[in-house]
């Protein structure tokens, strides 16, 4: 069983960055896709980010484009979303998510591991 445990939510001005990390543990699987998404008070779960088993593609939400950036390190087993330039909305708790089909489109195929969650507060 995969267990994803995130870290590096915190407290954060607006235009300020962090780095958020999930760490797998347990049986992990080859050529999995990871994937990063939120949700802020009162809202629906949204997707943030996803990213290929190799790397190699990517894909985001429109509303954090050009400000977020997902990697990963394979030997690692880390999935890292370094999030800039953040806004009031970017507030939320941040979950990161393990799919068993190396597919950044997250819609297409269910998401197969879960975290608990990171909170992220960004104050002005």
């Amino acid at each position: 069983q995969v267990q994803l445990q995130e870290s590096g939510g915190g407290l954060v001005q607006a235009g300020g960055s962090l780095r958020l990390s999930c760490a797998a543990s347990g049986h992990t699987f080859n050529n999995h896709a990871g994937a990063w998404f939120r949700r802020a008070p009162g809202t629906e779960r949204e997707f943030v980010a996803a990213i290929s088993w190799s790397g190699g593609l990517s894909n985001y939400a429109d509303s954090v484009e050009g400000r977020f950036a997902i990697s990963r390190d394979k030997s690692a087993k880390t999935v890292s979303l370094q999030v800039n330039s953040l806004k009031l909305e970017d507030t939320a708790v941040y979950y990161c998510a393990e799919m068993r089909i190396n597919s950044v489109n997250p819609v297409r195929y269910p998401w197969d591991y879960w975290g608990q969650g990171t909170q992220v507060t960004v104050s002005s």
